[in-house]
């Protein structure tokens, strides 16, 4: 959009300011009795969103919504992961919200790559799994632990055998 900040809804009065800086409540400039949070706008170099299906040229239907379309927007590189490559993803495809191949550099077939939160009509939300991965937030060396058990030199199929996911990774051989 361009602009250095962007006034955001529902932060006020959680935690989140505690670890971020890129985050501030300020007064309502039209309302003086009102205050609102205000996020510095960000221009990553490289984000991966995951899509319910894409195919193989960077075309993708994600979740209705999500962030997903603006954050491709705002980034130099977007890599698109998905559960399902098809023939062809147009826009008028009912399952969600399209974004173009004009943003994507690639496209990965990821089966559960969503894992913990969900896919509409492909799988729920591992409660359990979020449940764990919040309470390792809560310091850094807890979190530090959580990474260690299921990202720090895991590939996705023992990511997966770690918690349960009994489907074939894409590129296995299945």
């Amino acid at each position: 959009m361009g602009v250095p900040y962007i006034p955001v809804r529902g932060l006020a009065g959680t935690d989140v300011f505690a670890r971020r800086t890129d985050m501030m409540i300020v007064h309502n400039p039209f309302d003086p009795d009102e205050k609102t949070v205000v996020a510095m706008a960000i221009n990553p170099d490289v984000a991966i969103c995951h899509a319910i299906k894409a195919d193989r040229w960077g075309n993708a239907i994600f979740r209705r919504g999500g962030d997903e379309l603006l954050i491709s927007q705002a980034s130099a590189k977007v890599i698109i992961t998905a559960e399902e490559i098809v023939d062809q993803v147009t826009e008028d495809d009912p399952d969600g919200v399209f974004i173009s191949s004009l943003n994507v550099t690639a496209v990965v077939h990821t089966p559960y790559g969503a894992h913990p939160t969900a896919v509409t009509g492909k799988y729920e939300m591992d409660g359990e799994h979020i449940k764990e991965y919040l309470a390792a937030s809560r310091s850094d060396e807890a979190f530090q632990a959580y990474l260690e058990k299921y990202v720090i030199g895991k590939t996705e199929a023992e990511y997966q055998a770690l918690v349960g996911i009994t489907a074939p990774v894409a590129g296995d051989g299945a």
